[in-house]
């Protein structure tokens, strides 16, 4: 039975010595976020993976800016090597008849194959889980898609956003008195792949325990429901509908993003119970507001909270952000300085850890990637390399890894399948 590196291991020596997912192979037929993602986890934590796309028809996040010298290229978007870090990369054009077998070669080399299509693509190129299973029987399929595989809507196409608005998020995103507003990028995204590792490694789990693969499908929809539980309670127990309600929260007030001095520099507070709301008056120099009829307890602050935002933000505004924070957190109130770009990168916390890690990619050079947000005490961790340029490693990954010879790479490279 395989072992997969250090997650498996019983012996602590080698554990500290090893990648956990040192020896996994994987091969990701996926685009965009959700699908790359988890792959991308297990790469950071030592697994080979294999990123396969074409020219033809490139992971769409290429085409998503920043681009370096602002030139719009397909190796030069920043989104997509931080996507898609410690990855090997393959163009490999499927409208070409002989790509199917290097990418059939793939999926008998990996121990883990991932895709992202629309369903029933992959069944088109004879590549569906039932047919890969037939001669790779422990083989872990990973799909996912916006809707899952089945169902009256299975075929829906999209991205991120529509998800989201589907499991009734931007419903409940944005002002009462005005229409649903999309958070920062697509937030089933964001969400999706976290679920995806998870479940990835319990399949893992089970096949080191039992000899045997499966298949999982993951809905990028239902990902985003389940986020949404405690409004569908509350219209099952209650019948009520929740919706918009901007920076409110029910059980804080204030509680909201105030402008501070200077150009577009904010900060967030949010006061949840008595104490908090005593420190919170010391803090803006107003002692007496803890007797106002008005602001005395949560429910009366509740009733008046439209003023008492505008009592907050005429204070606000007199102070810096980064003051107000210290201030409030000093006194044990929550608050956080809405950082801007320069202020996340340049974050003291955020440097302390050496979240943000410096690699060289092929087209862009030295440039600063996401790092792991935890850290793990006995093994190493981390991007190992920037994101690949299309096709990058062609010989890397027919040579080596597939273990062709020159004679047969030069045969394939006749047929055009590498673009």
């Amino acid at each position: 039975m395989r072992s997969y590196g250090a997650l498996y291991s019983e012996d602590q020596a080698a554990m500290e010595k090893q990648w956990i997912f040192e020896g996994l192979k994987i091969v990701d037929f996926c685009t965009a976020a959700v699908g790359p993602l988890p792959l991308k986890y297990l790469a950071d934590h030592g697994a080979t993976v294999v990123k396969v796309e074409s020219s033809h028809r490139p992971d769409v996040v290429r085409t998503g800016g920043p681009f370096k010298d602002a030139v719009n290229e397909l190796d030069r978007s920043a989104w997509y090597p931080n996507y898609n870090t410690s990855k090997f990369g393959l163009a490999l054009n499927m409208n070409r008849p002989r790509a199917v077998e290097i990418a059939f070669k793939l999926i008998e080399w990996c121990d883990v194959m991932g895709e992202s299509f629309t369903p029933g693509m992959m069944k088109r190129w004879g590549m569906d889980y039932d047919s890969v299973r037939k001669f790779k029987p422990d083989i872990i399929y990973f799909s996912t898609c916006q809707q899952g595989q089945y169902g009256p809507h299975s075929q829906f196409r999209g991205y991120g956003p529509h998800a989201s608005a589907v499991a009734g998020v931007y419903h409940m995103t944005g002002w009462p008195d005005r229409e649903p507003a999309t958070i920062y990028g697509a937030y089933n995204d964001f969400i999706a792949p976290r679920f995806a590792t998870a479940v990835l490694i319990a399949a893992l789990d089970y096949r080191r325990r039992t000899g045997r693969g499966q298949y999982l499908d993951l809905s990028q929809y239902e990902c985003g429901v389940t986020f949404m539980a405690p409004v569908i309670m509350d219209y099952f127990v209650n019948g009520r509908v929740q919706s918009r309600r901007g920076n409110q929260a029910s059980d804080a007030a204030p509680h909201g993003v105030y402008p501070c001095e200077g150009l577009d520099r904010w900060v967030a507070v949010a006061v949840t119970d008595d104490d908090q709301w005593k420190a919170f008056c010391r803090v803006v120099g107003q002692p007496d507001w803890t007797n106002d009829p008005r602001y005395r307890t949560l429910l009366s602050r509740k009733e008046h909270e439209d003023e008492l935002n505008r009592a907050v933000e005429s204070w606000t505004r007199l102070h810096p952000a980064d003051e107000i924070m210290s201030e409030m957190q000093e006194a044990g109130v929550p608050a956080g300085v809405v950082h801007r770009y320069e202020g996340l990168f340049n974050d003291p916390q955020m440097k302390h850890r050496g979240h943000f890690v410096k690699l060289k990619h092929a087209v862009i050079g030295e440039h600063h990637y996401d790092g792991i947000p935890y850290k793990l005490s006995k093994s190493p961790q981390g991007p190992r390399w920037a994101g690949p340029a299309m096709g990058q490693h062609l010989e890397k990954v027919c040579l080596e890894l597939l273990g062709m010879t020159e004679d047969d790479l030069a045969e394939y490279v006749a047929a055009e399948v590498f673009e």
